[in-house]
């Protein structure tokens, strides 16, 4: 075995990419009106799309698959193997098939053709032979060759399964925008991890209600009000009225004020000191909105008003980080 060069290793690496940008920069010669009968094809798909390929070429149809799934266009893997043997009854005939394959030879989704032409489905083919027994039998094929590989062996699928790829994102993005998917449709489908709970989460979910929330009245003395900071430990207080309409807010940029004015905490109502105007929001906003409200004003807290300017809730930045939002 060759010992490694750091510097030889740096210029393989570098060609690699280079080959394997090249190879997806090259698929601009290949989308046009093919790759627009493949969307139309899959607009008007009543099922789902199954996408199917063997070795590497499966694990890019799965990615595939994936993506489309994720993205507003039902989609499923089929491993071809398994196909004949029992799992060609997923597809109904309401779906469609994509086949990936680099030679459109793959001995077991050719021998699955002629059942997937019984069953009278469209076929869209992703392969890099136009003249090949897949790309022939499909009703639109997306050419996806390759001048060459990114091995220097020429041998394993390297640039040209990026370029299937490149290719499989093209068809999936393109039929997101087509269908006017929106990021609420995203989330309903990434429901799990930081993704979902920044597109998902409302302010609902994580404000403080009820005893949590601290208010006081506008004539309270200032020290009241700083109780009810500490005491809730959100860095602020709301200042209500009889109604709990929200009046103002304290925080500890006015405590620091406050103290710069040697104010008299006992002997201050807390309504000379506090901040008028401030920043609400309902708690049907989306949680990531109140991020950005706090990033846009400088503001660590947030009250929570109904419809009539009432207080119903409050949260701080504590409480977007613990809930992932942040």
């Amino acid at each position: 075995m060759k010992s490694l060069i750091p510097e030889r290793a740096i210029d393989r690496a570098r060609v690699v990419v280079d080959i394997e940008a090249d190879a997806v920069r090259g698929l601009l010669r290949s989308i046009g009106p093919d790759f627009v009968k493949a969307c139309e094809i899959c607009l008007a798909c009543r099922g789902r799309i199954v996408v199917t390929g063997m070795g590497k070429s499966g694990h890019i149809a799965g990615k595939i698959a994936a993506t489309l799934a994720s993205t507003g266009s039902p989609s499923f893997f089929v491993h071809p193997g398994e196909a004949s043997h029992g799992d060609l009854g997923m597809i109904t005939a309401h779906d469609v098939v994509l086949a990936v394959s680099n030679s459109g030879e793959t001995p077991e989704i050719v021998l699955i053709l002629p059942l997937i032409k019984r069953l009278s489905v469209p076929l869209i083919t992703m392969t890099g032979r136009p003249e090949s027994t897949l790309a022939q039998a499909a009703d639109v094929n997306l050419h996806t060759g390759v001048d060459k590989e990114a091995c220097p062996l020429n041998l394993a699928p390297t640039a040209s399964t990026t370029a299937t790829l490149a290719m499989g994102d093209a068809l999936a993005v393109t039929l997101l925008e087509c269908r006017d998917f929106t990021e609420e449709d995203f989330a309903r489908s990434h429901p799990g991890g930081s993704l979902g709970r920044r597109l998902l989460l409302r302010v609902a979910d994580i404000m403080r209600t009820g005893e949590q929330i601290p208010k006081v009245k506008p004539d309270a003395p200032v020290s009241e009000g700083l109780f009810e900071m500490t005491r809730t430990g959100l860095g602020m207080t709301a200042i209500v009225d009889d109604h709990d309409t929200i009046i103002g807010i304290f925080t500890d940029g006015d405590l620091r004020r406050a103290i710069d004015r040697n104010t008299d905490f006992h002997g201050t109502d807390i309504d000379e000191v506090m901040t008028r105007g401030c920043k609400t929001v309902t708690q049907d906003v989306l949680a990531a909105e109140a991020v950005r409200i706090m990033e846009d004003f400088a503001i660590t807290a947030l009250l929570v008003a109904d419809e009539n300017g009432r207080l119903i809730g409050a949260l701080n930045i504590h409480d977007l980080l613990h809930a992932g939002v942040v």
